[in-house]
């Protein structure tokens, strides 16, 4: 499958689209902060990222769902510093401090870094925690497409995405990954720097299927293009995961590719009542919910686990 931003680059919207996000640079909106420094100038809010595109590591990443991982690798590019900054965060150094172990990449390092990656034989340019750097990733995509990029965009992000923003991003997102963190804005307030976020992931998650659907995968089991929501299942929480879940299945797609996640534990400045490992009743109880709300397509990593905690013997794909 061609990627659309191929064809966004020759008709010059893409162009467009770049010198429209570095407009909003100049009074950021770019997230749902809705900060309004210049971040050109060097001014700062949430995210602590000006003009330049703080990126942490990169390479070939196996860790991930196996639709993007294939044989060779996610070509993850791990961006630093967040616009949300949740409390327990297992990158916590990264994401709240951009200066750590961070290099501040121009367009054109930024290009070179893609292109790297799809040398090196990845399925896909994965942009982790992207959200606060949309107008450096759209800026450098030019220079990697004049030197060969062809590979699928994924958008992985916290869910904390603000929708005119991905409007920017229609047609050259070829897979959106957001996480879907909290249903009840108390949760939000009290882990994040966004009480807002239950509503705004809501919007976003929405929007962004309305942009590219439901998961395809290739006869070679990789994805080309579509929506996959990640959901980490999170102790004495777990009645927020069937709320999660239902309004997936019911709002969005019953077909939505999703991955309820284990793996929680206690990071960064996490306290009462998240300061403990997320335990093996609370996923069974997490997993009761998927089964409950109709959802068909769970992340495969984790189908012998549905089999063996259910008791069943199908029905998921």
């Amino acid at each position: 499958m061609k990627p659309g931003y191929l064809q966004l680059f020759e008709s010059g919207e893409l162009q467009r689209r770049i010198d429209h996000a570095w407009k909003i640079m100049e009074c950021c909106t770019i997230c749902p902060q809705n900060c309004r420094v210049d971040r050109i100038a060097g001014s700062l809010g949430v995210c602590g990222v000006g003009p330049l595109a703080p990126v942490s590591s990169y390479g070939p990443h196996f860790g991930e769902e196996r639709p993007l991982v294939g044989q060779r690798g996610s070509g993850t590019i791990f961006f630093a510093s967040c616009n949300l900054l949740c409390i327990f965060c297992q990158n916590y150094e990264i994401s709240h401090f951009n200066e750590a172990d961070a290099r501040h990449l121009s367009s054109e390092e930024l290009a070179a870094v893609m292109i790297s990656l799809q040398q090196q034989g990845c399925h896909n340019i994965n942009l982790v925690t992207p959200t606060h750097v949309v107008p450096h990733i759209l800026r450098a995509l030019p220079e990697a497409i004049r030197n060969g990029l062809r590979l699928p965009l994924v958008y992985n992000s916290s869910g904390y995405d603000s929708v005119e923003t991905l409007a920017l991003l229609d047609g050259i997102i070829d897979i959106y990954m957001p996480d879907f963190k909290f249903w009840r804005k108390t949760t939000a307030r009290a882990y994040t720097k966004a009480a807002d976020y239950p509503e705004i992931a809501r919007k976003a998650i929405k929007a962004m299927f309305d942009q590219v659907g439901n998961l395809r995968i290739d006869s070679e089991g990789i994805a080309q293009r579509g929506l996959l929501i990640r959901h980490l299942v999170m102790p004495n929480h777990v009645e927020e995961t069937g709320k999660i879940l239902t309004f997936i299945s019911e709002k969005v797609s019953s077909r939505c590719y999703v991955n309820i996640m284990d793996q929680y534990r206690p990071c960064g400045t996490a306290s009462t009542p998240i300061d403990r490992d997320l335990s093996n009743r609370e996923y069974q109880e997490a997993l009761a919910y998927a089964k409950a709300t109709g959802l068909v397509q769970l992340n495969e990593n984790r189908l012998t686990d549905l089999l063996k905690n259910l008791g069943i013997l199908g029905g998921f794909f």
